[in-house]
This record gives C-alpha cells, sequence and structure tokens, in this order.
C-alpha cells in the first residue's frame, strides 16, 4: 500500500483540492482527480526529505500554543507601532542570533516560526547553519530579543527535534 500511496495525507488533500478547485463532482472529476491524487506524489516521493524524528510532542504542543499567541501579540505590536510612527518611528534592526540549532526539519520549523510571526524576518542563514541573520520591525533591546528567541523558538526545537 505503501509504494501506492507513499503519502496517503497529501493524497487526500490533492485530491480534495482537485474538486474544490474543479467546482465538480462528477465521475470524470473524480476521476482525473483520483489520478493526480496518486500519481503526484508518487512523481515527486524521490525529492520529499525523510520525515524529521519528532519527541516531545506535549512540548510541541506547547510551542504551537506559544506562537499562536506570539502571532497575536506581535501583530497587535506592530499595528501599534504603525500607528505611532508620526511620533515614534519603529526602530528597526538587523540582529545576529547564534544558532545552537544544526537539524535541517529545526531550521525550517525555525524559518516558518519567525516568518509567521509579524515584525520578524528571517533574512539569512550562514552556511555552517550557526548564524541567523533577522530582521525586527521595532528593537528595543538586542540582547533581550536575542535571549527571548533562544528560550521561546530555538530550545524547544532542539528539544523536539535533536
Amino acid at each position: 500500500m505503501k509504494r501506492l500511496l507513499p503519502s496517503p495525507w497529501l493524497s487526500l488533500g490533492l485530491l480534495g483540492g482537485w474538486l474544490l478547485l474543479t467546482r465538480s463532482f462528477s465521475p470524470g472529476q473524480v476521476l482525473l482527480g483520483l489520478l493526480v491524487a496518486v500519481g503526484l506524489p508518487l512523481l515527486v516521493a524521490p525529492l520529499r526529505p525523510r520525515p524529521g524524528p519528532l519527541r516531545r510532542f506535549g512540548l510541541l504542543l506547547r510551542l504551537i500554543l506559544r506562537v499562536g499567541s506570539e502571532v497575536l501579540h506581535s501583530a497587535l505590536q506592530v499595528a501599534a507601532g504603525v500607528l505611532r510612527s508620526r511620533t515614534r518611528p519603529p526602530r528597526g534592526a538587523f540582529v545576529q542570533i547564534r544558532l545552537e540549532l544544526r537539524d535541517a526539519h529545526a531550521l525550517a520549523a525555525l524559518a516558518m516560526i519567525s516568518a509567521v510571526i509579524p515584525g520578524t524576518v528571517w533574512c539569512e542563514l550562514a552556511a555552517d547553519r550557526s548564524l541567523l541573520l533577522m530582521h525586527v520591525f521595532d528593537l528595543e533591546d538586542e540582547a533581550e530579543f536575542v535571549r527571548q528567541f533562544k528560550a521561546d523558538y530555538e530550545h524547544p526545537l532542539k528539544e523536539i527535534f535533536e
């Protein structure tokens, strides 16, 4: 079964997406959707990375909740910063963060987290994966930001993936 459907959830999503995009449940569209849902994952299977080792699911859930709350909190901070930009312009800055993470899956998760949080942008990762360059919309204290970023995101990801 794994040979025919190397990624069943992806196949299900592709079939659902196909049917939603065509807005038709006719037998022909269902058949085409099944062809896409089975064929595409088979074609791209050699390109997919190995699944990452996930440990500490409780910590993963807490990290997801922390990121969700940080998205809301940061969105409000960025909105306030934009509204008061005439009286006090935001202090945007580039920050270099020394990373302990080396796992590709953990670094990908960290990149997604920093891209989702308003006011932060992942800019560059050193070739040896030891240094991250990030832009912050309004930075008060660089050392505190780095400490908080490592404590909130890097250390939990390190425990989850490494």
